[in-house]
Order: C-alpha cells, then structure tokens, then sequence
C-alpha cells in the first residue's frame, strides 16, 4: 500500500499534539481517520483537515474497533494528561492511559496495524543519572507517570506475544501552538505567553530551577512520523527530544523579553512563586542516540526558535479574543 493512500488513525487526534500529527498526515496526502471524546481535545483544531472523524473514547472497545477499521499504521497519543490531574483523579488517569492502550493495541492487532504509541519522559522520575537514556530502569512519580508507563508495559508483551510492531516514543515537555493556555492543567510555556501577554502574573512552582527538555511540537511530529514510517519488528522505546535542558526560570525570562520587546507598553508584573508541586520531576533531559541511530530522528527547528513561534501565535490569538 503506498503511503499517499495509506489509512492512518490518530487517537486524541483533535487534541494539541494530535491536530499537528493530522495536520502532517494530510499534507502528505494519507487517508486520516481520527477518534477523540473532546475531553481535552478540540474539534477547531482540525478545522480545514479532511479527516474521518468518530467521536468516541478509547476507553469504550467498540469505539476503537470501529475507527481502526481499514487501518494500516496507529498514532496513539489520546491519554488523560498532567500530573497534577493525575493525583486529582488517579483511576480516570489508569483508564485513560493504560485501560485505553490495551483497547487500542487490541484492535491493532486484529487488523495487523503498526503502533506508535506516545510514552512520557516521566517515566523516568527523578535519577541521579543526568541524561535520561532507555536503558535507565523506570521510577515513576504520579499516577499519571504510573498509567503511561503501564501502557508501555503493554506495548511490549503485545509486541513479544502477537508479533504487532510497536515504537514507543518517550516525550519530554512538548510545547507549541494550539497548547491549551487558560487551564489549571496547562503547559508551563502555554500558560506563560498567555499571562504575560495578557499583563498578568505568571506563577512558578518551586524556585524555578527545575529544568526541562523543552520540545517544540513541529519537531516532536517529525520524529513521529519517522517512528511510524519505519520497518522496524517487535517493540523499540525511544526519546523523542532535543537532549538540551532548560530551567522554567530560564523560560520565563526569554518570554518576559519577548514581552517588553514586542509589547513595550505592557506592564510585566514579578512572577508569583508557589511551593513545589507533588510529584514534580526536578531534571528531564533526554539522550536522543537510540531515535537517531534507529528512525534518523534530527529536529530542524529547535527550542529557541519554536519559543519565538509559540509566543507569536499566542500573541495572535490572545489579541484576536
């Protein structure tokens, strides 16, 4: 089958991460067919796609049967993200994230299709190792850490014992348009631009000092899709980042001078500093060897540019309200 005409489902597709999966898919002309309950995703993400779409929830197995139909390749990305949601709702996060994945590999299975699922950096937990590698055992912190590492868990015993070939794709703090900013469960870049280019008081959890592989989300797709591509057999787990690390406060400042630069009447107000969040990883940073030397993973667009991306679609957006 080629891959212009090729069925691809994408779960969570109307979601942030997902709308820039379908939107690439589209534009190379493959037949995309999305599922999402819209709990956390948008329909206007996908304004201008021509995507099937089925409302429904990965949770349900009738659901995922019925959009898996015709489907060669999956891009498994639906889950109920946040940490911090997570210790809200730890049994809505186990059967978002780990329930819906045996759901979805299921299906797979029956029609023979390849798997990407999307793991998480936070699997990792807090190690004394600097670089996060795959070989490295996993610590989990949260619940939400907990139910996407079970979905790996999954990926792998459904790749050893039903031949399905899986890739499991570890992110690490994707940002990017079309990231919710106005939630309590926000991305730290998303709920930033908005606050400061609104005029308001950005809040830092702990002393800013937590460093992150920050990920901006048009490179994180190309990996993806690299991942989705290949020929690889049975179940391969990589990092999907760029293996450079920066601290929240580090971020806030290169957009509070965003700000004043673009904005030079705006008032930035001093950031509200908060206690450290529970199960707060302190340092994420990826070593990005195994998704170079396996899929030829090479971002062409890089954190300080896709900062300066992120700030201006939000500064269009936000102006345009």
């Amino acid at each position: 089958m080629s891959a212009a005409r090729e069925r691809v489902l994408v779960t969570g597709g109307a979601g942030f991460i997902g709308s820039h999966c379908c939107e690439r898919l589209c534009a190379e002309g493959r037949d995309v067919v999305v599922i999402d309950n819209l709990v956390t995703g948008n329909r206007d993400n996908l304004a201008g796609l021509d995507v099937t779409f089925v409302e429904g929830s990965i949770t349900e197995p009738g659901d995922v049967e019925r959009a898996m139909r015709g489907v060669s390749k999956v891009i498994h990305l639906a889950a109920l993200p946040s940490v911090a949601r997570s210790l809200e709702r730890p049994l809505d996060t186990h059967a978002a994230c780990a329930t819906g994945t045996v759901n979805v590999l299921s299906a797979a299975r029956e029609v023979g299709a390849r798997v990407v699922y999307a793991g998480s950096s936070s699997a990792y937990g807090d190690q004394e190792e600097r670089m996060k590698h795959e070989g490295l055992r996993e610590a989990p912190l949260s619940p939400y850490a907990a139910a996407k590492l079970a979905g790996e868990l999954y990926c792998r015993t459904f790749a050893r014992v039903f031949d399905l070939s899986v890739v499991v794709t570890r992110f690490f703090n994707v940002f990017g348009p079309r990231q919710p900013s106005d939630s309590p469960y926000s991305g730290v870049i998303a709920a930033f631009c908005r606050n400061l280019i609104q005029g308001r008081p950005v809040r830092i959890d702990g002393d800013g000092g937590q460093a992150r592989d920050f990920t901006y989300v048009e490179d994180l797709v190309t990996g993806v899709l690299q991942c989705l591509d290949a020929d690889s057999r049975g179940c391969e787990t990589v990092n999907l980042a760029y293996g450079q690390s920066t601290t929240v406060m580090d971020v806030y400042r290169r957009l509070r001078d965003f700000t004043k630069e673009q904005l030079p009447g705006q008032v930035v107000p001093d950031p509200q500093m908060a206690p450290p969040r529970k199960g707060d990883v302190r340092h994420s940073l990826a070593d990005t060897t195994r998704a170079k030397e396996l899929f030829g993973f090479a971002p062409n667009v890089g954190f300080a540019e896709g900062l300066a991306r992120t700030y201006a679609w939000y500064r269009t957006q936000i102006e345009s309200e």
